[in-house]
């Protein structure tokens, strides 16, 4: 209740629903692996109880401050000290912009749970929301696949998929977590692919 209720003013991209999702794809692939379920279950549904507007402070800045008030959050619980700094690591290490590597199995997936949300249907519809936040444009005009020029997903939405997007599967730490991301990655795909034909584009 305390996550759904820090996450209940939150962008549709990042709301109680997104963090729902997380913890659902987190349990998915912490059960192929071995791991600890409740720090997993823990940092998944506290990971974005801290979200910044997109684009402000500095890379990182959501899942540090995050970490911070979870870590305070369950010290006043009784939450084990080694539990709450194990749970704090990975919230503040699952952040894509923030550039840490995981150093732990936990935070491995919830990295890979986090960053599966960002693919398949959901995750262009999150693309799109963040878009129209961030007053992007929908595309390019003059070249709308990015081709001939420097790929900027804060000017134009479309960018964001092989700025991003299309990149996660190489980036995934678990098995469990890359064929989910490839399988949807290529829904993407097909979505950017089908976007440039409807616009006449030579892929």
């Amino acid at each position: 209740m305390f996550a759904r209720n820090r996450c209940a003013g939150h962008d549709p991209a990042h709301d109680a629903l997104h963090v729902s999702r997380v913890v659902a794809n987190a349990q998915a692939i912490a059960g192929q692996e071995t791991a600890n379920c409740f720090i997993v279950a823990a940092a998944a549904w506290l990971h974005d109880i801290v979200q910044l507007p997109k684009g402000s402070g500095p890379p990182g800045e959501s899942a540090r401050r995050s970490a911070r008030e979870a870590h305070a959050f369950l010290s006043k619980l009784g939450v084990a000290a080694a539990d709450v700094a194990a749970i704090a690591h990975a919230i503040e290490a699952h952040s894509f912009s923030g550039g840490l590597k995981p150093e732990s199995i936990e935070t491995a997936i919830l990295q890979d749970a986090d960053r599966l949300d960002a693919l398949g249907a959901v995750g262009l519809a999150r693309l799109w929301v963040v878009a129209g936040t961030m007053g992007s444009e929908l595309y390019h005009e003059s070249d709308p696949s990015g081709g001939d020029r420097e790929l900027d997903d804060r000017a134009y939405g479309l960018d964001h998929i092989p700025a991003k997007l299309l990149k996660l599967p190489d980036l995934m730490n678990t098995a469990t977590g890359r064929e989910i991301a490839l399988q949807r990655a290529a829904y993407v795909r097909e979505f950017q692919e089908t976007f440039l034909r409807e616009l006449d584009v030579s892929l």
